[in-house]
């Protein structure tokens, strides 16, 4: 073996010999940290004077004329290799090293910024959702499911702090399905969890073809089709749980919505026991997390995530979009209307829920969906 990867050089921590047998004009220029210059013509003429007891390497231009030196040292004796690519695959895996540590950095600043900045607004709100309504449990495998949009990355994010700095009594699997994404969308998905390093777990799926062939509005049965896809995917890797990234904002506007456009009172629950698949459950750790706070970490590390991936439509909320002209949409504008006449509008949608008094109320459902009326048993309790 005559060549070796530039990466491998660098690998080698031990004491090393990097000779760079370009011109002195060029090696004047730019070269790799402590090699020596010898001309390429020289090196055979001054082998005497090299080591026998640490690794050479020989840097040419492209890597290929530097291959018959180094045969003939091997031959003498010499643990001499040329480096693959020559100083053209060094300047590439200087470029590369310098993205990734900008990378890293970033993703420090990123890291630093939810446990610091934010951390009353974000981190807080996240562990205090946790405990309140108990969604992790000792031994949990949770699924965070990762649709490329605000929401989903931070918390991954999120769930990755919770691992450094709390108890580590539970697995984590950050889950990307392709449901047929463009290649722009897609890349934006991949770019950002490495930015961010959340090691994903993609999978494909063919959603997006099923449901255009659908009449109607695709929304509801894309937005079912891939949460069984993912309830699926994550009982195959062996998770008990899946983490969804609603937050505060979709609870209110979720409330609202049944009111008005639905007849019934109801709420997007913390955490649900899955009917289709036995043993699952689906929590929502952002629960308590407002979406302009959300917004605010998202600009403040200058983020670009994507709004709405699906091919049919650009207003899917389902998949993270604006949802603009929708009936969510409408209900957005109730709730921020509604606050500019009182700041305290929002904490009572959310607070309805969870004060419900069924004494009061004309009828209810059970758990098993049976209906309560007042009058069933009105005339026999008297006052």
């Amino acid at each position: 073996m005559y060549t070796i990867e530039i990466e491998e050089v660098f690998q080698n921590t031990n004491d090393k010999l990097i000779i760079d047998v370009r011109k002195k004009e060029d090696f004047d220029i730019d070269t790799i940290e402590g090699a020596i210059n010898i001309p390429l013509e020289e090196v055979q003429d001054r082998s005497g004077g090299l080591p026998k007891d640490k690794p050479i390497y020989l840097l040419c231009y492209t890597g290929k004329n530097s291959v018959e030196v180094c045969a003939e040292l091997q031959r003498q004796g010499f643990d001499a290799y040329s480096i693959e690519g020559g100083f053209y695959s060094y300047m590439r895996y200087r470029i590369q090293k310098s993205e990734i540590e900008e990378n890293q950095a970033r993703c420090a600043d990123i890291e630093r910024s939810i446990i610091k900045k934010f951390r009353k607004e974000l981190w807080s709100q996240f562990t205090k959702a946790i405990n309140t309504y108990n969604l992790i449990s000792d031994g949990d495998k949770i699924a965070v499911c990762i649709s490329g949009g605000k929401d989903s990355m931070l918390m991954a994010k999120l769930f990755q702090e919770l691992y450094r700095h709390g108890k580590q009594n539970f697995e984590v699997v950050y889950l990307v399905m392709n449901p047929g994404y463009n290649a722009i969308n897609y890349e934006t998905i991949l770019g950002n969890a490495k930015l961010m390093n959340v090691p994903i777990n993609v999978f494909t799926s063919d959603i997006f073809d099923i449901v255009a062939n659908e009449g109607g509005s695709p929304c509801y049965l894309c937005a079912r089709m891939r949460r069984g896809a993912l309830y699926s995917k994550a009982k195959e890797l062996g998770c008990n749980k899946i983490a969804l990234g609603h937050h505060y904002d979709d609870v209110i506007e979720t409330i609202l919505m049944g009111m008005l456009y639905g007849g019934q009172i109801q709420t997007m629950m913390p955490m649900l026991h899955s009917t289709n698949f036995e043993g699952m459950e689906l929590i929502r750790p952002m629960y308590l997390i407002r979406e302009e706070n959300i917004i605010k970490w998202m600009n403040y590390n200058k983020l670009k995530f994507i709004n709405c991936a699906c091919r049919l439509t650009e207003s899917c909320a389902s998949c993270g979009g604006t949802d603009k002209g929708s009936k969510r949409a409408e209900v957005k504008q109730y709730i921020k209307e509604l606050r500019e006449k009182s700041p305290y509008i929002e904490a009572n949608i959310f607070k309805s829920v969870e004060n419900v008094h069924l004494n009061s109320v004309i009828a209810y459902k059970d758990k098993e969906g049976v209906t309560h009326h007042f009058l069933d048993d009105y005339f026999s309790t008297g006052d």
